[in-house]
């Protein structure tokens, strides 16, 4: 791999996402991020996070001139890293479980435009810098893409399996250009997102604890290093050896 490889990183400013730009940072990585936040003060102070940009990827109309800005940072040059880690999932005020008969359609349609559409567009804008690098992308699933789960909505669910889908329709077409395309499916990973209830479910974990974001991150970092060149359309699930509820 060259000099000081590239990762672009949505989804960026907390949990799993804030763990892996340490990673990719630690490792010497250069850093360009997105999130609907700005990043905490403390995360500016790295070296190698040389970018970011506060975009609501949810919002369709933002996409076209988040990828310009994309395209502007790297100038033309090589893309050796895209990982889709941004995604929403809707909850109730009341903590009910947003299923199919009481969802709100609007926010499928959101959550589908940042958990699946916005990984296929980010993919196809990028391919020519992916290319240039002979890079990889990582697209960000979950557990709950598998198997009914108590919390996460149906449409999260839902989006998660379509991406589940998504990775290996473009592993098969990215292959073409020599760009890797595989997935990563966190469990219970304790991050903001977890819902307040979660811990009933150690007890169905094999290892007995929640994941942590670094054990996220190190997957995805894997991913995207020499070690893993001949990996492609698979996807690695990171839960504790939970599979099933």
């Amino acid at each position: 791999m060259s000099e000081n490889p590239v990762l672009l990183l949505t989804g960026a400013s907390r949990g799993i996402g804030h763990a892996t730009v340490k990673r990719f940072s630690d490792a010497g990585w250069r850093v360009i991020t997105v999130s609907r936040d700005v990043v905490p003060p403390e995360c500016r102070r790295d070296p190698n996070w040389t970018q970011h940009i506060t975009a609501d990827l949810a919002d369709a109309s933002t996409l076209d001139q988040f990828i310009a800005d994309v395209r502007d940072e790297l100038g033309g040059g090589a893309l050796h890293a895209l990982v889709n880690n941004a995604g929403i999932s809707p909850k109730t005020p009341f903590q009910e479980r947003l299923g199919c008969l009481n969802g709100d359609l609007a926010d499928w349609h959101q959550v589908f435009q940042l958990n699946f559409f916005t990984p296929l567009a980010l993919g196809r804008a990028l391919a020519p810098n992916l290319a240039k690098a002979k890079g990889a992308i990582v697209n960000i699933t979950s557990i709950a893409g598998h198997a009914v789960h108590p919390f996460a909505g149906s449409a999260y669910s839902t989006s998660k399996a379509a991406l589940s889908a998504l990775t290996r329709e473009m592993a098969v077409e990215f292959a073409q250009l020599g760009v890797r395309v595989n997935a990563v499916a966190p469990g219970e990973i304790e991050t903001a997102m977890l819902s307040p209830n979660t811990d009933v479910l150690i007890p169905r974990i094999p290892l007995n604890r929640l994941g942590q974001p670094d054990d996220v991150a190190s997957t995805i970092f894997y991913l995207c290093a020499p070690e893993s060149t001949y990996i492609t359309g698979t996807e690695i699930f990171v839960t504790g050896g939970q599979h099933l509820f």
